[in-house]
Parts: C-alpha cells; sequence; structure tokens
C-alpha cells in the first residue's frame, strides 16, 4: 500500500516536475556576461573579415605584446564600435588610418570611437596594439588561458586554449562566435631555440635579431576566434598525407624531440583511419587548403581549427582508461577520434551562440560511436554509447541561455550522442542518416548555425517531426516515462509522462527482441495492438532509447 501511495503522489507530481525541470538552468546573469554575450547594434554594424594577430611572448615574464589587425565590413552606418579584451590586458593604442582613436571600456568590453561615422557598404580596418599577463589556466584546457609548463629537457612548453571563456582573454577581437573571420595571418615571435605552431600552414619563419624567430601562420578558410591558438616548444616535425574525398590532404605533426618516436607509429594508427570513417560519415574533411595537423601539448587536448592540441600521451582511450567500461573506447586514441570529429561539428558547423555549444559535443561524441560502427560494426556503436549513460548526471539542460555567454550541462556530450542514436534508431533508415550527417556539413558549410537550423534541417531531410524529442532532450533534465498499463479487458495500453507538451516519439516493442516495431507513442493512453501482449511478456527498446519505464 505504501508503494501505491508513493506511485500515485509521483504521478501527480510528474506535470510539475517537468515544469521545474524545464526551468531549472534559469541563473542570474550580469551586464559583465550581457557585454560579452549578446549581439548588440555596436557589433552587428561590422562584420570581421580578416585579422593579422601579430605577438612577441616574453616567455620570462610570461607576458605577450603586439597588435591585431582588424579588418571588416560596415553593414550599418556607424561612429562607435564593441571589440572585446580582459580587462586585465592593456590596451596601448588603437590606430585607424594613422591616428589614434578614443576609446572607453567596461569590464571586457572595449568601446571604440571614430572621429566621423562611417558609412555602410565599405571596407575598413583599426590596428589594436596591446600587451599584459594573461590568465594563466591551473586546469587547461577546462579554465582557460595561457598554459606555462617546459618539458622533460627543461625547455618551454607553452600552450593557449579558450574556449568558451573566449579569444579576449588574451588578443583583441570581436569575440562573439556568431562571427568569424574569413582569413587570419597569425605571428607569434618566440626565442630562436623555439617553434611556434599555430592554425593552417607556415607561411614563413623571420630572424628577429639574434635571438627570435618569427612564425608566420596563416589559415584561409573562415575560423572562430577560440579555434586560434599559439603552441611554443622544442618541436620536431614530420609529415604524412591521406588521398580523401577532395583529393590530396596534407598532415603535419608537431611533438617534443623525446616523444618522435612514440608519436609516429600512434599518429598512423589512429590519424588516417579517424579521417577514413568521418569522410565516410559527415564528408570531405572541411579545411583541405589548410592541412590537418595535431600538435602535443602538456594539456589534454582542444580541437583548434587545422591544428589540433594533442595531450593524450599516445594512448588509446581517454588517458588509457575507457569511459564506457564497454571496452570498445580502448581500441583508439580518445583524443585524436573525438577532437577531429569538431572538424566537422564545431569548426565546420559553428554555433551562433555559446548556448547551443551542445551542437558541437553532442554531434562530436556521437562521432566517437560512428567511428566504432566503421570498423567494428553498429552493435558496437552503440553498445558505446549505452555505456557512456552511467556519466549523465541530468541537473541542467543541454542548452545554455543565450546572449550572455552560458553553455549548458556537460551532459552535452553523452547525453547528446545518445540523443542522436535515438534519432537514427527513429529514422530506422541508415543510408537516409548518413546522408542527413553529410547534409548537415555540406548544408551548413563554414556557418554558424543554432538550435533551430540543426532541429528544422533534420526534421525535413527525415520526413519525421523530431522537435519535441528535441526539446525534451536538449531543453529539460526531465527523462520520459513510459507508462504501461494493464487493462481490465486484458489489452495493454502505453503513453508518455514527464515529458513537454504534445511529446511524442516512436519505439519499438514487442514480445521477443527479435521481433519490436516501431509505434508512436503520445501523452495520451493507446492501445497497443501486439498479439499476446502483456505487462509480464512485453519487450520494450530502453537499449537504444534512453528513457524510463512505469508499469501499472
Amino acid at each position: 500500500m505504501r508503494n501505491l501511495s508513493y506511485l500515485f503522489v509521483f504521478l501527480f507530481l510528474l506535470p510539475f516536475i517537468t515544469k521545474a525541470q524545464l526551468l531549472s538552468n534559469k541563473e542570474e546573469f550580469s551586464r559583465k556576461d550581457s557585454l560579452r554575450g549578446q549581439l548588440t547594434p555596436l557589433r552587428t554594424c561590422y562584420d570581421v573579415t580578416y585579422y593579422h594577430l601579430d605577438i612577441d611572448v616574453d616567455i620570462k615574464k610570461r607576458s605577450i605584446s603586439g597588435n591585431n589587425l582588424i579588418k571588416f565590413k560596415t553593414l550599418a552606418d556607424f561612429n562607435r564600435i564593441q571589440i572585446d579584451l580582459f580587462d586585465n590586458m592593456a590596451i596601448d593604442k588603437i590606430l585607424y588610418k594613422g591616428k589614434k582613436l578614443k576609446y572607453t571600456r567596461e569590464f571586457n568590453a572595449v568601446f571604440i570611437d571614430f572621429p566621423s561615422q562611417i558609412k555602410a557598404k565599405s571596407i575598413d580596418s583599426i590596428n589594436v596594439y596591446f600587451s599584459g599577463v594573461p590568465h594563466q589556466a591551473n586546469r587547461a584546457p577546462w579554465d582557460g588561458g595561457f598554459d606555462w609548463k617546459k618539458d622533460s629537457n627543461d625547455k618551454p612548453w607553452i600552450a593557449s586554449a579558450n574556449q568558451g571563456v573566449g579569444a579576449s582573454l588574451w588578443w583583441p577581437n570581436k569575440d562573439h562566435q556568431s562571427d568569424e573571420p574569413d582569413s587570419v595571418l597569425i605571428s607569434v615571435t618566440v626565442p630562436k631555440d623555439l617553434i611556434n605552431v599555430s592554425n593552417g600552414r607556415l607561411r614563413s619563419v623571420e630572424t628577429i635579431g639574434k635571438k627570435k624567430s618569427k612564425f608566420n601562420w596563416f589559415v584561409s578558410n573562415p575560423i572562430n576566434n577560440y579555434n586560434i591558438a599559439i603552441n611554443i616548444g622544442d618541436y620536431v616535425h614530420f609529415q604524412d598525407s591521406f588521398s580523401g574525398e577532395k583529393g590530396k590532404l596534407d598532415i603535419d605533426y608537431y611533438v617534443l624531440r623525446e616523444n618522435k618516436n612514440r608519436a609516429k607509429p600512434h599518429f598512423e594508427a589512429n590519424v588516417k583511419p579517424m579521417l577514413s570513417a568521418f569522410e565516410y560519415w559527415f564528408g570531405p574533411y572541411p579545411f583541405y587548403e589548410d592541412s590537418f595537423k595535431l600538435v602535443e601539448t602538456s594539456h589534454l587536448g582542444m580541437e583548434h581549427q587545422s591544428g589540433i592540441a594533442y595531450g593524450n600521451r599516445f594512448l588509446n582511450g581517454y588517458l588509457g582508461r575507457d569511459g564506457s567500461g564497454t571496452g570498445w573506447g580502448l581500441k583508439w586514441d580518445f583524443i585524436i577520434i573525438h577532437e577531429a570529429g569538431h572538424e566537422w561539428f564545431g569548426n565546420n558547423i559553428t554555433a551562433s551562440d555559446i548556448a547551443d555549444m551542445w551542437i558541437h559535443e553532442s554531434f562530436t561524441n556521437y562521432s566517437e560511436s560512428l567511428y566504432i560502427d566503421y570498423y567494428f560494426g553498429k552493435k558496437a556503436g552503440q553498445e558505446y554509447l549505452h555505456g557512456n549513460r552511467r556519466s549523465i548526471q541530468n541537473k541542467t539542460p543541454l542548452q545554455g541561455q543565450y546572449h550572455v555567454n552560458n553553455e549548458g550541462s556537460g551532459d552535452m556530450y553523452n547525453k547528446g550522442g545518445v540523443l542522436h542514436n535515438m534519432i537514427r534508431t527513429i529514422i530506422a533508415d541508415d543510408h537516409k542518416w548518413r546522408n542527413i550527417l553529410r547534409g548537415l556539413n555540406s548544408k551548413f558549410y563554414h556557418q554558424q548555425v543554432n538550435y533551430d537550423d540543426i532541429v528544422n534541417y533534420i526534421n525535413q531531410e527525415s520526413g519525421f517531426n523530431f522537435s519535441s524529442i528535441f526539446e525534451q532532450y536538449v531543453k529539460t533534465t526531465a527523462i520520459p516515462v513510459l507508462i504501461i498499463t494493464d487493462q481490465d479487458d486484458g489489452k495493454i495500453k502505453a503513453k508518455w509522462k514527464n515529458t513537454v507538451d504534445n511529446f511524442e516519439m516512436p519505439i519499438y516493442i514487442g514480445t521477443a527482441d527479435n521481433n519490436l516495431k516501431a509505434i508512436n507513442i503520445t501523452n495520451d493512453d493507446q492501445t497497443l495492438n501486439i498479439p499476446n501482449l502483456s505487462k509480464e511478456n512485453i519487450k520494450i527498446d530502453t537499449f537504444n532509447y534512453y528513457i524510463d519505464v512505469q508499469k501499472n
């Protein structure tokens, strides 16, 4: 009787629990957050087309100094714009046509005033000179900043990593994911016995005096600010190539001198197999013109476009571990597969607001499963995703809040991957599903997207309305409960509870594992017309569906 009472209370409270979970990501935000995350007219009036970031790194002082040339198209008349630079970094001057501009600062925003109105539909530029000691990352890449380390030979080993917190942590730019420059030149001056590796291709190396070298790296494709990186160390370089869908792809590796012999066989075993699998599932690698690189770092890794930071110690798994507990995660290097997956989802397709970072991480987590699928079969990939469920916490939604630089829950990784496997299961046509994944990367090639772009595209191409499913799993923390009820007449009824309004999702139900059929279930009771079905022999695909089941 006690259990029945609890069940009654639970079912009565389900609608209210769902509403609470829908609101569980509401937070208080400040003007500082809005200045960082909102697209005001001071930002939308111009479109960045090019950066030339030119810095000198003082390793002893852990400081940087230099300038950033910002070229832009004017989209509306203006005499003031906003750029971004953390307030611990100094602005030495801002030049426009050779003259200094006036500016004011508020938190990490910089408001620049022009002497006269800049007209729309013109091309213009400013040059921002800056210096300072950038924030030091204590737990790179998670906390963001500069990672100042030394290798085993006591030589400097330095990297930047600033996803989320933003590139304006160390250099001045329009720090919003909605605006990517069409190309970038990254010039980094370092001591002569060291090498700097950044994104794109090495254009030249200049000798600066007797003790320094300047490395000039050019990125010819659009790139998000947070992807622009520096990596300084006593690196050795070796090369490879991949025959892919767009021809020959150059592959470059930069590792510490001491690790060259370990790196070569490990990278050979992981990189080209990854490219084969991902080009099959997602289409051509999106940055052939800029090559593909792995750069060894002391931190674990980051998806820096065409120059991925790698710190997994030449081990399979995640530092030798398999988070899924299935064993499938130990057959490949997690950082190579995961961070390279971001070249398609995150770098090619970029969320216009960090609130939709779930787009990057959910598809990239799912790419791990597809890598397994490509080499070990579909069931193996699904077993991996099922094993990953054990780390899902459901404390806050996958989607953050717009306009305040707020990302969603860390569940965007594993719960996101589980969601995409459910979408694939519902579509029940792997050829169509593969075309959808490839189509996303073609339709939104080198573009910024939001939640609606992704959901609407999948709806359109699949012929099924997934809107309530995405809303449920991305915007709430509530897990749908499939209520199975045994009626007095012997019939079995089913409906969804603990869901958003008008939720519907087909799920596979039957009396034996090899005889399940897809039945579209809604929030209303419906009879399951399956011969000889009973509450005792009912089988439900809870392997591919992330749901709870309640039998009454």
